[in-house]
């Protein structure tokens, strides 16, 4: 049997990150393996944790608990309850361990930290598609993860509209 892995989804509830989760459960989860949910929550919010965690993220978070309002709330989440039943639904049917991580701060910076403090075998995100102008100015998630993380990234991309 080969080695759990761990992998990890950037997860904002957005459409794409959906949509990236959707494709990893499909695609590279196995059974065994360790899904770690990476929410980064903006700094400009001031949950009262947020200075005890702000380096490190939150402690891992199991599902059961992540799906506690209070224990999303207590973090500055609003979770999404399609995103909980796609991980309940893998959790069981391909016995993998599901935790969510939040940290505070710019996604580029937090997603590569997580890669790396987590250890990821793997990091999986969505892409927001922006056209070359707004890229430019507002900067990409996913080209500065797939350019700094400590593990392979993989960016899954919407479908286009039929």
């Amino acid at each position: 049997m080969a080695k759990a892995r761990s992998i990890g989804i950037g997860m904002d509830y957005s459409a794409t990150s959906k949509i990236a989760l959707k494709w990893a459960i499909d695609n590279l989860i196995e059974e065994g393996d360790k899904i770690i949910i990476i929410h980064v929550v903006s700094s400009k919010l001031e949950p009262t944790n947020k200075q005890l965690f702000e380096d490190t993220g939150s402690p891992l978070i199991p599902l059961d608990e992540f799906r506690e309002i209070n224990v999303s709330k207590y973090y500055g989440l609003n979770p999404d309850r399609e995103v909980l039943d796609m991980l309940d639904t893998v959790s069981k049917l391909k016995r993998v361990i599901v935790v969510a991580k939040v940290y505070w701060g710019d996604a580029r910076e937090k997603l590569c930290d997580a890669a790396e403090h987590l250890k990821l075998d793997s990091l999986v995100l969505g892409s927001r598609g922006l056209g070359v102008l707004k890229r430019m100015l507002l900067g990409s998630v996913s080209n500065h993860v797939v350019q700094n993380a400590t593990c392979p990234v993989t960016v899954v991309k919407a479908s286009p509209p039929k």
